[in-house]
């Protein structure tokens, strides 16, 4: 039985078979093998993807500087009723020059400071009653008058813009309730405060110190409600010292004044 078994398996058709079957194997793993490195060479020769690029954003431009000077108004809303400039007042012969702008208001309402600076002296004024006067960089200086009173801000004291400093009054001399504000370089002149008043300015160069000192020659003559008393008593005396007429006094602090008529 043995015999039969090892005869077949030595058999020439058997040997054929196994070296066609062992070749067929050959084949097939020598093309598949071709097959991968034809894959190997095609990815190959397929250019590398591009990477990922983030979009590319202009950068923003950096902020401009801060204005070199911001002016506010003493009084945010308030008009000027009396402005800078010549002014003649109903019991003065001539007229004299504004220094400042007068901005009617309430008795009680705040002063705001205009500009950051450091409070320089605060009192009280024959002419101004009671005041404040605040420093500014480059040497500016602006001065409030004519108060009910001040905030109680110590000399030496810095003050930030829009600050109040001070509440409208009638002190002084003063044709009823309103302030009375200033604005000097530092020299000392005195500038229109219409000028900068609400105003920014980029430079120094851009401040309008030239037209902000100018004074026109025309004279306003000024319309008051009211004479002060230390007028009203002057007037009077000069009045009847050069027997010019009768000065009395009528209801809201107006006078009146009799002239007296020589018949020629």
């Amino acid at each position: 039985m043995a015999s039969r078994v090892l005869a077949a398996t030595a058999s020439p058709y058997s040997l054929a078979a196994f070296a066609a079957a062992g070749g067929a194997i050959v084949v097939w793993g020598m093309v598949n093998a071709v097959t991968a490195i034809g894959a190997m060479n095609a990815d190959l020769d397929k250019p590398a993807p591009a990477p990922a690029v983030a979009p590319v954003t202009a950068p923003e431009p950096p902020p401009p500087p801060p204005p070199a000077f911001v002016f506010d108004a003493p009084l945010p809303g308030r008009v000027i009723n009396s402005p800078f400039g010549l002014r003649q007042m109903p019991w003065e012969e001539n007229g004299r020059l504004h220094e400042g702008v007068d901005i009617a208001a309430p008795a009680g309402a705040p002063v705001h400071v205009v500009t950051d600076g450091i409070v320089t002296r605060s009192g009280v004024s024959g002419s101004y009653g009671r005041f404040v006067e605040v420093a500014h960089k480059d040497g500016f200086r602006t001065l409030y008058a004519h108060l009910g009173r001040d905030a109680g801000l110590k000399r030496g004291t810095y003050v930030k813009r829009g600050t109040t400093v001070a509440y409208v009054g009638n002190s002084g001399r003063s044709t009823g309730s309103h302030l009375h504000f200033e604005l000097r370089n530092k020299a000392g002149k005195p500038l229109n405060p219409a000028l900068f008043m609400g105003k920014t300015f980029a430079e120094k160069d851009d401040l309008p110190l030239k037209a902000a000192a100018k004074v026109g020659r025309k004279v306003r003559l000024a319309q008051v409600s009211r004479w002060p008393e230390g007028v009203k008593a002057q007037m009077a005396g000069k009045m009847a010292a050069d027997d010019e007429g009768v000065v009395t006094r009528v209801k809201g602090g107006r006078v009146r004044m009799r002239i007296n008529v020589v018949d020629g």
